[in-house]
């Protein structure tokens, strides 16, 4: 018994193990072009309408961040313990209101897991992969695609405006949209739609339809242009 109970508590002692400073330093170098490299992607490929320049700001940070905290609690189960009941007292709280951000963030974080566990050319290739895909597709939905996709954003006071009715007037006038994001508080709201190479005359016709209801605001804006 005595035994088993010395072999358990050597099991959970924190082992003293050294990083190979070295094999960290590679990764660091590796982890830097490769968020380098997605954040560029993210800029590029990403259809989200945030400000996309500054949530890819954030992906090298999460990715080197994940890589040291994976590089020191590998070798202990303790250091292992002890970082899922710290985890377990703070929330993190983020405003992800694209399912595109959170896909690129699960991606950083994935190639900080996978440098941390030392595996940097399973990481390489799969990123070779991810790339291949991403790239792929906005190619071929450039190459392929004839229509100048434009975001129709809307901005009135809650009480002179209705959501119903901007979302009426959308479809009375340029027909196929789509409600990407939608804001409303006791000052403003703000809704953006995204619309399918519109004409000319349809957005002065807007304009002068949504007019109707109060004092509104209305702006078009290219969608590579954010």
């Amino acid at each position: 018994m005595d035994n088993r109970w010395n072999l358990f508590q050597k099991f959970l002692i924190t082992q003293e193990q050294q990083i190979s400073l070295t094999d960290f330093a590679i990764n660091a170098l590796v982890i830097i072009v490769l968020s380098v490299i997605l954040e560029f992607t993210y800029i590029k490929c990403s259809r989200t309408i945030s400000n996309r320049r500054q949530f890819a700001g954030v992906f090298l940070i999460i990715a080197f961040t994940t890589m040291l905290i994976i590089s020191i609690v590998k070798s202990s189960l303790a250091l292992s313990l002890g970082l899922v009941g710290a985890l377990s007292i703070v929330r993190f709280r983020a405003a992800i209101k694209e399912p595109e951000e959170l896909a690129y963030l699960f991606f950083a974080i994935s190639i900080g897991l996978g440098l941390g566990a030392n595996q940097t050319m399973v990481v390489v290739e799969a990123f070779v992969i991810g790339m291949v895909i991403l790239w792929g597709r906005y190619f071929i939905k450039t190459r392929y695609s004839d229509k100048q996709n434009l975001y129709l954003n809307v901005s009135a006071s809650p009480g002179e405006v209705k959501l119903d009715d901007v979302v009426a007037t959308v479809k009375q006038v340029f027909g196929k949209s789509y409600l990407k994001r939608y804001d409303e508080n006791s000052d403003r709201i703000e809704a953006s739609f995204l619309i399918d190479s519109p004409k000319p005359e349809s957005l002065s016709r807007f304009k002068g339809q949504i007019e109707k209801f109060g004092t509104v605001s209305v702006s078009f804006v290219e969608s590579k242009s954010f």
